[in-house]
């Protein structure tokens, strides 16, 4: 069956006429599993809605117009215009042909524009490496209608037989073979090789700019841009940067009920929250609730959501920052306890929608990043905050990350805090994010302390990742005699990688506490490079993604966030207890993948992972850094000697 792409699940077919349902089904059960059919999906920066989009790897790229008119109420028709009777009286609207020609139109000469998506040989080039055609579907009328209607000759330059489908055509128990002949006599020319995995990510990265990754949009999206404002499209050999068809599908999966999804690091969980926000802003009358458990990453979305001109929709959250609103805006007092006042807050609302002076059901849906690190308590009071009527909840998962939990797993079930996980639950096993390299280093520490396992939908499992990535250098670890010595190879890193063009915005600095965020700071400080140091709730709060600076942060703090360079200092703090060996390694996990290019690792002594990391995957200790050469006393400044 064709993958249909939003899926045609209850929200979908109430946006649908009877027609389009109709073909929607017949394009799903009579065509193969390589076939993509996007539904009423507006393409381009100009924002054309054709009713359905079919792109197959041999076949090409055809587009659809369903029309549900009756022959009762067609009353006249020429090759631009057709004329309609309806409630309002006679009623003169575009030809369908005609409608479907300019969004095909539109699109091919945006594909035209790529030269990696058209021929090269002298008797086609400049033309598309694949075919494209497009049609009409009248879901209302029989061919033999319109055949004794209109005459041959009339009806071949008025609705030419082969770009029309009829009523009769797309009936239950229509054979595929005749179906799928029906729709590829609708393309004028047949020529190509089949298209590769790339291309047609190329062709995705032009039809639906939405989907994009790490695209600077500014203002309502796409509103008021030209075609000539498009991005130069990626070179072959870089990467395509969009949503995957799994992202994709569950990112505009719009309407009622809750889904979990459980991804591993790097599987795109946020970038999903992030486009079904874009998608419910423009659905829902109540305002969209984003809860997540670190500080940084709410100011990392809001950052994110203002970019989509939705920000007056969407409210993103850290937890207790959101408990504390609630409990300023319906004037609740704090709870007197000894308890700290982040609990006191918790509890606070909780008694208070439980007393009904907090009001349940305000917001149209509720989005939960890092939903591993919530406790039972808290998921059960947030998801009472849900309209009945919309009943939208989306949950993101990763237990290999759950680095504030000292169990591995939840430890209660989803239906016990109100989230309704059966048959909704999706699993992300593919990393994007890093490289090969870097995923294989991490996973090789990382199994050692965490056990993939599988369990049922109404609990979480560890998963297991897969690589998805480009290939890159090997991450370094570097042993270190000192602290001092660990301060000045980093400082090496950082002057090898601005050589080698990459920039400060593009690069992080985690540490595991232990003093380090004062030493880094006063180092780089010295050192006159610009830094972003997260070291208090304001700075966290105040968090700008863009601002060109190395970010400084813990461990902990980074949690949700990714950056093409990342050195990890002090490791030989984490894994020294045995009580927390899990716990570390999870944060030690964590910490490495958010390296989408370059990682390099350090420690100061031999303790705890510090002993361990030199040989996780089999690497040598004095592995290559980025092509930037090694790394040596020699690389020193004269004052960095004397410091010595």
């Amino acid at each position: 069956m064709a993958e249909i792409i939003p899926p045609l699940n209850r929200h979908t077919l109430a946006r649908m006429t009877a027609g389009e349902k109709r073909v929607a089904r017949r394009l799903k059960e009579l065509l193969e599993d390589d076939y993509l059919v996007w539904y009423d999906i507006p393409v381009g920066r100009q924002r054309r809605y054709p009713d359905f989009i079919i792109l197959h790897p041999g076949r090409g790229l055809l587009f659809l117009e369903v029309k549900d008119w009756k022959p009762s109420t067609l009353k006249r028709i020429s090759k631009t215009d057709v004329s309609l009777l309806t409630a309002n009286g006679l009623v003169t609207c575009p030809h369908p042909l005609e409608q479907v020609r300019a969004y095909t139109y539109q699109v091919v000469n945006r594909l035209a524009r790529d030269p990696h998506l058209t021929q090269q040989d002298k008797a086609h080039q400049g033309k598309l490496i694949l075919p494209w055609g497009w049609g009409v579907v009248f879901t209302r009328i029989t061919r033999k209608q319109i055949c004794k209607a209109i005459p041959d000759d009339a009806r071949e330059s008025l609705l030419p037989d082969h770009l029309m489908i009829y009523q009769d055509e797309i009936r239950e128990g229509t054979d595929a073979e005749e179906f799928q002949e029906r729709l590829w006599g609708m393309f004028n020319y047949s020529f190509g090789k089949p298209l590769t995995l790339p291309q047609i990510d190329r062709i995705r990265w032009h039809l639906f700019p939405e989907i994009r990754i790490g695209e600077g949009v500014t203002g309502n999206l796409f509103e008021g841009q030209e075609e000539e404002d498009e991005p130069t499209p990626p070179a072959p050999d870089d990467i395509i940067r969009i949503l995957d068809i799994q992202q994709e599908q569950l990112a505009r999966s719009l309407g009622e009920g809750h889904r979990v999804i459980h991804g591993v690091a790097g599987s795109g969980k946020t970038l999903i929250l992030g486009y079904r926000c874009v998608h419910l802003a423009g659905t829902l009358r109540k305002p969209i609730l984003v809860l997540c458990f670190n500080i940084t990453l709410a100011a990392r979305l809001r950052a994110y959501i203002s970019t989509r001109g939705i920000g007056a929709q969407v409210q993103i959250y850290h937890f207790h920052d959101w408990c504390a609103q609630q409990l300023k805006t319906y004037h609740v007092p704090l709870l007197e306890s000894e308890q700290p006042v982040w609990e006191r807050q918790v509890q606070s609302v909780i008694q208070a929608v439980e007393g009904g002076r907090i009001p349940r059901a305000q917001y149209g849906a509720l989005l939960i990043d890092e939903g591993h690190d919530f406790e039972p308590e808290w998921l059960k009071l947030v998801t009472q905050m849900i309209d009945p009527e919309s009943n939208s909840l989306l949950l993101l998962y990763d237990d290999a990350q759950s680095i504030y939990r000292k169990k591995q797993g939840l430890g209660f079930s989803l239906s016990s805090v109100g989230i309704q996980a059966k048959g909704r639950t999706t699993v992300l096993r593919l990393n994007y994010r890093n490289t090969r390299e870097i995923l294989r280093y991490a996973y090789d520490f990382a199994r050692r302390y965490l056990d993939p396992k599988h369990t049922d939908e109404d609990h979480v499992p560890v998963v297991e990742p897969e690589g998805a990535g480009s290939s890159g250098p090997e991450p370094l670890f570097r042993q270190c005699a000192s602290r001092a010595e660990e301060m000045r190879f980093v400082l090496y890193c950082i002057r090898k990688w601005g050589e080698a063009g990459v920039a400060l915005g593009d690069m992080a600095i985690l540490y595991p506490g232990q003093g380090y965020g004062r030493e880094l700071s006063r180092l780089l400080r010295e050192a006159d490079l610009p830094f972003q140091w997260l070291a208090a709730r304001q700075y966290k709060t105040a968090y700008d993604p863009n601002a060109g600076q190395i970010t400084l942060m813990t461990l902990h703090s980074s949690k949700g966030l990714e950056f093409d360079h990342v050195i990890l200092v002090g490791t030989q703090c984490l894994g020294v207890e045995e009580e927390r060996l899990q716990a570390d390694a999870r944060l030690l996990y964590v910490g490495m993948t958010r390296a989408r290019r370059g990682l390099v690792l350090t420690c100061a002594g031999e303790q705890g992972f510090g002993a361990l990391l030199s040989r996780p995957g089999g690497q040598d200790a004095d592995s290559r850094l980025s092509a930037a050469g090694e790394y040596s006393g020699d690389s020193l400044t004269p004052k960095e000697k004397e410091d010595e």
